[in-house]
């Protein structure tokens, strides 16, 4: 953040004020992480301030203090609503554009409010009057962290909050082994450690919550698994029948993508599950190395996110998809 964007930010928190706190759709231990954290704080300074999340997040999730008071747009539209008009303040956190909340989009874009963002994903859109945006983190939970640094906050950290933000830097850093993981993310981990996050603890309720119909489930996305050498490039389908069939809960494919990227010579790994609900086919694409798949997502799939992780879908149907995938592939054969 430079010093004109904390000047605003502090003045903006000057006095109390009604703030609204908004993840993504689908929100993970990233965005649910660092709207927590910054929750608490805001309500220790003096706002009154409330999480709404697009839609639910998963179950492992749940333990995070403070969850118990988010408010879930799509099943609490009204109430939702009636907050949204009532800020002054919103605070958009890991994502860059209101196409991301869903159909909160439309309600995001008629407010009044001035809006803060803090996001680490590539080509930001221009609603906010605070741009804290920087690719090169690892996580909006580390830049939760910076920006209370910024504002001389970083004594403000209970266990509480230390829980929330190491939860998203964790999950967003593939508990500290992907490339954006730096000396200073450790120095981060370190503070909030020591600040009361458990680590161990942490690790245990959100990895070792698995149930047995999600390791069939994952059995059945293995066996599924599909390799084009060719391209060095692997895919993983999950049909909708699949997940009935394994009591599919929100949450359980998490990971199951990095599958395919851990194959030896592979660079470049899709799933795609199919959502028969939302009459679409939802992606993760990972990679390896400089190949993009934030503008493979953005150029085919409507989607987008940083280098080695985004997100993406298809209208198509399952089987329409992934015989696009594959015609679309020749043409990135030079760059994997």
């Amino acid at each position: 953040m430079n010093s004109s964007d904390i000047k605003t930010v502090q003045t903006l928190l000057s006095t109390p004020k009604s703030i609204v706190i908004v993840p993504h759709k689908n929100p993970d231990g990233d965005a649910m992480g660092s709207t927590l954290a910054l929750c608490k704080y805001l309500i220790k300074i003096g706002h009154k301030a409330t999480v709404i999340a697009p839609n639910d997040y998963p179950h492992f999730l749940k333990w995070l203090p403070g969850h118990e008071d988010v408010l879930i747009f799509n099943s609490s539209i009204i109430a939702a609503k009636e907050k949204i008009e009532e800020a002054h303040v919103i605070f958009t956190l890991d994502f860059n554009d209101f196409s991301r909340t869903g159909d909160m989009g439309e309600v995001l874009a008629t407010s009044n409010a001035d809006f803060v963002m803090i996001d680490h994903h590539q080509q930001p859109s221009d609603y906010a009057v605070v741009t804290y945006s920087d690719t090169s983190m690892s996580s909006t939970c580390e830049m939760v962290y910076h920006f209370l640094d910024a504002l001389d906050a970083t004594d403000q950290i209970d266990a509480d909050m230390a829980s929330c933000l190491y939860t998203g830097i964790m999950t967003d850093t593939g508990s500290f082994r992907f490339p954006s993981t730096t000396a200073t993310t450790h120095k981060v981990i370190a503070h909030l450690i020591a600040s009361g996050a458990d680590n161990s603890g942490i690790h245990r309720n959100i990895y070792d919550t698995n149930s047995y119909s999600k390791l069939q489930l994952l059995g059945v996305a293995l066996k599924n698994l599909r390799v084009l050498p060719e391209y060095k490039t692997a895919y993983i389908t999950l049909s909708q029948k699949e997940l009935d069939d394994h009591k599919f809960q929100k949450g359980d494919t998490e990971g199951f993508v990095n599958y395919g990227l851990s194959l030896k010579g592979i660079i470049f790994a899709v799933i795609f599950i199919e959502n028969k609900a939302d009459t679409i086919i939802k992606m993760s694409l990972r990679s390896k190395g400089d190949f993009s798949v934030n503008e493979f997502a953005r150029a085919h799939y409507s989607g987008g996110g940083h280098t080695n992780a985004a997100g993406g879908k298809s209208d198509l149907s399952l089987e329409e998809t992934i015989a696009q995938f594959i015609s679309i592939l020749p043409r990135y054969k030079d760059k994997l």
